[in-house]
């Protein structure tokens, strides 16, 4: 499909998009093993893109593209309408460098001599190896090297990018490129900084359920009904909102919540009945040696509560099947759920929802 270029270099959105890949990886020569790919509400905030309006027609202008093969779209799962982040494939890296072409920055002088620098001992690699990376940046980050930066206190990735590009968000544009391949710079180690997820949402239980267990909810719904249930019933001494993913990057959280519980709790999880609901619970159990003896345990009568409610209700799922392991997890509910895999199903944790809590005024 041919493209109005006119049309499209005035695309807020489009442009910011086109001008952080190029930044990025734009140049011919460079060879990533992943698409870039930029997380679509910050796209909309670079792009000053903030009112319903000027949202919905990016929405409507990105799944046009979608169709024209210059982006890929990934929505958030099962929200078709709501995008997560913005891909630029391989095969269109070419006709977004020509819709842009002449206001793009020129490349790199492919006369750059790696080996003429004298770089800090983090990037002395360089001198016998080169990356796709401009050599701009790779001279702002060895100048910040050269400073010995190593008694510094580890900080946020993007307070460091600031320091060193005037830039908060040119080290995560960065970390996925050969320069921080393993054996090379290491971010927490050389440039001391570290990748900071999500906070948690959560809300406090009442006071009676003051030493009952935590317990974390992945979707905001359900987080929701499982707060208002939990003022009846009591059961938990608060409830987190993991949204999805985030839980696991936002794990490193909890020691706070527990200082503000007044100690460690038992942390109870209830997510979807798909391959990825049951392995975030399980990535994060992998973090949970930061909390001492803590795991994370399914919390199985909401579980069973599922597995009731949603019987002859399962969605159809073409992702990927968890493996049988996978559900080893779930204990007593394990074979059921590997069942409902084997059938191509998932199961939604919304069918445990407010109507239904509403007339528990305490577990089963």
């Amino acid at each position: 499909m041919n493209l109005d270029s006119k049309r499209w270099r005035g695309c807020a959105w489009l442009r910011a998009l086109a001008f952080q890949w190029h930044k990025s990886r734009g140049f011919p020569a460079s060879n990533f093993q992943r698409p870039y790919s930029r997380d679509w509400e910050e796209l909309l905030q670079a792009g000053n893109l903030i009112s319903a309006e000027s949202r919905a027609e990016s929405f409507r202008e990105a799944k046009e593209l979608e169709a024209a093969g210059l982006v890929e779209l990934k929505t958030v799962r099962y929200r078709p309408y709501q995008i997560e982040r913005i891909v630029i494939p391989f095969a269109a890296e070419s006709r977004l460098r020509e819709l842009f072409v002449g206001e793009l920055p020129a490349p790199p002088d492919p006369r750059f001599d790696f080996a003429s620098v004298k770089w800090a001992s983090p990037l002395a690699f360089l001198t016998n190896e080169s990356v796709s990376v401009a050599p701009d940046d790779l001279l702002q980050m060895n100048q910040f090297l050269l400073q010995e930066p190593r008694n510094q206190a580890v900080v946020p990735i993007k307070e460091r990018s600031l320091e060193i590009f005037g830039d908060e968000k040119r080290l995560d544009a960065l970390v996925s490129t050969s320069l921080f391949r393993a054996g090379r710079l290491d971010w927490v180690r050389d440039l001391k900084c570290e990748i900071i997820g999500e906070p948690l949402a959560w809300k406090r239980g009442p006071v009676e359920a003051a030493g009952k267990p935590l317990l974390v909810i992945e979707n905001a719904a359900t987080w929701h009904s499982y707060c208002r249930w939990n003022e009846e019933c009591k059961l938990f001494s608060a409830v987190v909102y993991g949204c999805g993913n985030r839980f696991v990057d936002g794990f490193h959280f909890l020691p706070d919540i527990f200082r503000e519980l007044g100690g460690l709790r038992r942390i109870l999880y209830f997510g979807d009945l798909d391959q990825r609901g049951l392995e975030i619970p399980q990535e994060a159990a992998g973090k949970a040696q930061i909390l001492g003896s803590i795991s994370v345990e399914p919390h199985l009568w909401s579980y069973r509560q599922l597995l009731k409610l949603g019987a002859g209700h399962g969605q159809p799922y073409d992702g990927d099947r968890a493996s049988p392991q996978l559900c080893d997890w779930l204990g007593e509910c394990a074979e059921p759920v590997r069942q409902l895999f084997s059938a191509g199903q998932r199961l939604a944790q919304e069918h445990v929802g407010w109507e239904f809590l509403s007339n528990r005024h305490g577990r089963d």
